[in-house]
């Protein structure tokens, strides 16, 4: 007499039971960057607006132009630009910084 066939117990990668899996429990995560909160951009054109000719990062969170949270800023080239600015601390574009020094401005 043959013996009877067994069933095939293998299981399916990721399968846990019956409950949901893990991969689908935890969220998703996707490409935010979790550092996007700490960073920061300010056009040439809203610097054009601000009644100081000292631009620093302390200077761009008052104006609430930046969050309180920035830890870093950007200024880039958005915008047209008349009056003499210095700007310290922050990071400028080479665009921005060719603008700003047309003016007349530094950056430092």
């Amino acid at each position: 007499m043959a013996k009877p066939r067994v069933a095939d117990t293998r299981v399916r990668k990721g399968f846990e039971g019956g409950q949901r899996p893990l991969h689908r429990r935890l969220q998703k995560r996707g490409f935010n960057s979790p550092s996007k909160p700490f960073k920061a951009q300010v056009r040439l054109g809203d610097l054009a607006k601000l009644p100081v000719d000292q631009i620093d990062m302390l200077a761009l969170k008052q104006a609430g132009l930046v969050s309180e949270l920035a830890r870093t800023v950007r200024v880039i080239k958005a915008g047209e630009i008349s009056k003499k600015l210095t700007i310290k601390g922050v990071i400028v574009t080479a665009g921005a910084k060719a603008a700003i020094e047309a003016a007349g401005g530094s950056v430092e």
